[in-house]
């Protein structure tokens, strides 16, 4: 065959580049499985690192065992429908850390999706979600950690939450993004701006939950954050983000709440050696 003819030029191109992208192929499926382990690892980190914000002597040193430090201060993990109603489980590797569950960023855009549909009106899809909640026991202290999702300006942003026993207070918040600009919008992944959620609490009986927003544009300020400076629409996106996502969660915080009223009442009524009132222990007035 002619080397310097145009037939050779097309079928050595042709096979090169089919060489190649067969090694690529091999390369990233031989690396799928370290990716996905890489992945989880992160999402753990991200979980106890909102979690742990209910006890600032609960600290995750650099070099933790992030697996290990799960599975010892998870209680339960499970997914929960439109209605509050438990309707799966995941793993928490009690007895074996390497078979921990956590669902992925990719997992919570599927539930995003379902959420934005249910917001045009495209049917009745509230079966259909499947939001994740983790419930840890972080030195006594029991906190719920509730993730949100959603578009930001140049990327996915989301975060998670850890929600006090009452099923409204903000015990920690982290967030994370994947292109928002250096040094403005990018700003959600830093301490000092997830920190001023601490202390704030959910409106669980108005119809916007959370706010994040401009000082001036705030009018209940024990349920909202200030923006950040010179990130308006990166702020606005994730305050919306976590409007939505609470908005579903709301069913589900309410009976957790209820439940840890009536618990905290039953063991308050044992102690005194006084039966309280059925209606009183339920939170009926």
């Amino acid at each position: 065959m002619n080397t310097n003819g145009n037939i050779y030029t097309v079928i050595y191109s042709t096979v090169l580049v089919v060489l190649v992208a067969a090694i690529l192929a091999f390369v990233a499926m031989s690396l799928q499985g370290k990716q996905n382990e890489n992945i989880k690892r992160e999402t753990i980190s991200k979980l106890l690192g909102a979690a742990s914000q209910v006890d600032s002597t609960f600290v995750i040193e650099e070099d933790a065992d992030i697996l290990g430090l799960y599975a010892e201060n998870i209680k339960d993990a499970f997914f929960v429908d439109g209605t509050g109603e438990k309707v799966g489980k995941m793993d928490t590797g009690k007895e074996n850390k390497n078979s921990i569950q956590v669902t992925s960023t990719s997992d919570l855009k599927k539930q995003n999706d379902i959420l934005k549909k249910i917001e045009d009106g495209e049917g009745d899809r509230i079966s259909e979600l499947a939001l994740p909640v983790y419930v840890f026991d972080i030195n006594g202290n029991e906190v719920t950690v509730i993730p949100c999702y959603g578009a930001g300006l140049w990327g996915p942003i989301w975060g998670y939450l850890a929600i006090d026993s009452d099923g409204s207070t903000i015990d920690g918040a982290i967030f994370d993004h994947k292109g928002e600009t250096p040094g403005l919008g990018s700003k959600i992944a830093d301490k000092p701006f997830y920190g001023k959620f601490h202390g704030k609490t959910f409106n669980l009986d108005g119809e916007k939950v959370f706010t994040v927003a401009k000082p001036n544009a705030i009018t209940e300020p024990e349920h909202s954050v200030d923006a950040i400076s010179g990130a308006t629409i990166t702020s606005q996106a994730l305050g919306n983000s976590i409007n939505l996502w609470a908005k579903y969660y709301k069913p589900y915080l309410a009976k957790a709440a209820a439940a840890f009223k009536a618990e905290a009442a039953a063991a308050d009524s044992t102690a005194t050696g006084i039966a309280a009132p059925a209606a009183e222990i339920a939170g009926i007035k």
